[in-house]
């Protein structure tokens, strides 16, 4: 099949996802308005751009999928999760797993490690997109606290039964992974 993109104009739909490129690339523009990111992440599209580019959408086949199921988690990840989720409700807990508690403050630090690392396609336009869907109870983030302080989370898109994972915030290597794996085990 020949790849032909997609030019978004604030009201075009998106075309069929079968029509992506090879590496998942599917249109060009558009914008981040809640609707537009509700239609796309109901077809698998997502978007992903660099700062300065028009917003790129994408489809990648296949895509990532977790079954929490199937999740094979170390002895020692797994012993860790049991007691962060053991001790986690007790007033002095050192280790906490919230949800929701501070989207705003892990989408911010996940893309200020990507700026730090490698750059960023977590652009102020995509916190705010991200944040407008969060009010409207569509993304959610799952944060690991230490002592008081953000060291490990994670947001993403929920809709219907599947959470899709944005991006995780790896403060530390066991915070970073304690979210997604207490989730998946609960």
């Amino acid at each position: 099949m020949e790849f032909s993109i997609a030019f978004l104009e604030k009201d075009t739909p998106f075309p069929d996802t079968a029509l992506a490129s090879e590496d998942g690339l599917l249109a060009v523009g558009g914008d981040l308005s809640l609707a537009r990111l509700l239609d796309a992440y109901h077809q698998g599209i997502f978007p992903w751009y660099s700062p300065g580019d028009p917003i790129l959408w994408w489809s990648p086949d296949p895509r990532m999928v977790l079954d929490c199921n199937s999740l094979k988690v170390s002895r020692s990840l797994a012993k860790r999760c049991r007691q962060i989720a053991r001790n986690e409700h007790l007033a002095d807990a050192d280790t906490q797993i919230l949800t929701n508690t501070s989207f705003l403050h892990v989408i911010m630090q996940c893309a200020a490690t990507r700026i730090r690392n490698e750059g960023t396609w977590i652009t102020p336009e995509i916190i705010r997109a991200y944040f407008n869907l969060h009010q409207a109870g569509y993304a959610h983030s799952v944060e690991t606290w230490s002592n008081g302080k953000l060291v490990g989370g994670l947001y993403g898109v929920c809709i219907g039964r599947f959470f899709l994972v944005s991006r995780c915030l790896p403060r530390k290597p066991t915070p970073a992974r304690s979210p997604c794996t207490i989730w998946c085990s609960s």
